[in-house]
């Protein structure tokens, strides 16, 4: 077995007796970092930006489908992931030897590895054929690549105290939006590719025809109604919660009002997170608050929201009592804060993990769900059994796929929340008065014209 260098004992000597231990302990679960592989390819790759894009260009690229238009969408991505993984592999190696050595650091760096190989020698896409065999790697490798998120967030802590905790945190939100943005694509094309299987699409038509009333492009849900969204997952939300504190436990109601009939393109897994986490975390602070000072009707949780020329801004406001002063430093932080233990054996049990409100759901949130499934399946692409059914049933961020139990609090749904909202130029803020309540802030740009936000080389170099 490779045995610690004189530098890496150093630096176990400048450390803390609890992280000389846990340091310690992550090298030996490992044995060593990831192989060394000759570097040029990827230098090569890394010399490459990626080219970002937004809403709009996907939809209107996705709007009227050719067969052209459907191999142009797969050499985008075949280009793209390799690029965009590129840099994230450098951003690994960049990091201090010692951190690498951590056994859930090494596998992510192993599954990106493998990955960028993978697609970087994938040929031109020219037919129907190389683009199924193409489709058929990518839901492969998304499939694969669903340990990332966990094996990340106990690796970051694990290490720590080997790193920064401002640079930890930078490297997790760098990784985690580039695994946004690689899975959006794929996603997408995959979406795109059963729309041209499905049997109503007729791409040999002189003038292909565009469906007005269609709800989905590809993955895109072109009218997102803020107040059903909000109203969806709030049943959700409460089917989750009735069953993690039990029949006997009242929730509060959820008021919604203001701009009810907003609508704007977005990607519904995304929002859905967002306002599902922001929910939950609403009903459990107003439930314990209730269960501490032994009060009668808990208070409502209100939600208004509000449309402008360029955003649309939904406030969730609740009366559960605050964040708790030595938590809330430490609100958007991977890696900090007083809850790092449990949130490290709580992930320890959660092996694969998508990001979407549906990991958690229960039975009856899923019967809550039902009637909208239906619908959108309806208005968007149903494809051919050879793409593995409707999108929303795919191994992908878009599909159930782990069993959570309803009461386990992974610690990561606010930053996580927070690079699902910024990835499209939003934004997330929460105000918290200690004693009273939270108001949660959730700006959404309304026009979809805004590029997807992808973090630099030079960015990450600044750290």
């Amino acid at each position: 077995m490779l045995q610690p260098s004189a530098a890496f004992t150093r630096q176990l000597l400048r450390l803390p007796a609890s992280a000389r231990c846990l340091s310690t302990e992550s090298w030996h679960s490992s044995g060593s970092a990831p192989p060394w592989r000759p570097s040029a390819a990827l230098d090569d790759w890394v010399q490459r930006e990626a080219r970002p894009i937004s809403l709009r260009q996907l939809t209107y690229f996705g709007r009227t489908l050719t067969e052209d238009r459907l191999l142009s969408s797969a050499n985008y991505v075949r280009r793209e992931l390799p690029t965009r993984l590129a840099h994230r592999l450098r951003d690994m190696q960049t990091l201090p030897y010692v951190v690498l050595t951590n056994e859930h650091l090494a596998h992510v760096y192993e599954l990106y590895y493998n990955a960028f190989e993978r697609f970087r020698k994938i040929h031109e896409i020219h037919t129907q054929d190389d683009n199924d065999r193409f489709c058929k790697i990518l839901k492969e490798t998304l499939k694969e690549h669903l340990t990332v998120i966990p094996r990340l967030a106990i690796g970051v802590l694990e290490v720590q105290g080997l790193m920064k905790p401002d640079a930890t945190d930078k490297f997790m939100t760098t990784l985690l939006r580039s695994r946004i943005s690689r899975r959006v694509i794929a996603e997408q094309h995959l979406a795109l590719t059963e729309t041209f299987h499905s049997p109503w699409h007729f791409p040999d038509a002189k003038t292909p025809a565009h469906d007005p009333t269609a709800e989905f492009v590809g993955e895109i849900f072109l009218h997102c109604n803020a107040a059903e969204i909000v109203e969806r997952c709030a049943s959700a939300t409460r089917a989750l919660m009735q069953k993690a504190y039990g029949p006997s436990h009242q929730l509060p109601e959820i008021k919604i009002e203001g701009h009810l009939d907003a609508t704007f393109p977005y990607i519904l897994s995304h929002l859905e997170y967002i306002i599902g986490e922001l929910l939950r975390n609403s009903i459990q602070a107003v439930i314990e608050q209730r269960q501490q000072n032994k009060e009668g009707q808990p208070p409502p949780i209100e939600i208004l929201i509000c449309e402008t020329a360029q955003h649309v801004i939904i406030r969730l406001s609740d009366r559960g009592g605050g964040i708790p002063r030595d938590v809330l430093p430490y609100l958007w932080s991977f890696s900090k804060g007083p809850r790092k233990d449990t949130r490290l054996r709580n992930l320890s049990r959660v092996p694969k993990m998508a990001a979407t409100m549906q990991e958690v759901r229960t039975e009856s949130s899923a019967d809550a769900e039902k009637h909208f499934s239906s619908s959108s399946s309806s208005s968007s692409s149903s494809s051919s059994s050879d793409f593995g059914g409707p999108s929303e049933h795919r191994d992908s961020s878009l599909s159930s796929l782990t069993s959570r139990p309803p009461n386990l609090r992974l610690g990561i749904g606010m930053p996580m929340s927070r690079i699902y909202a910024e990835y499209w130029a939003g934004s997330l803020e929460i105000h918290s008065l200690e004693g009273y309540g939270v108001d949660a802030f959730l700006q959404i740009s309304k026009l979809g014209n805004k590029n997807e936000q992808l973090t630099t080389r030079a960015s990450m170099d600044a750290v």
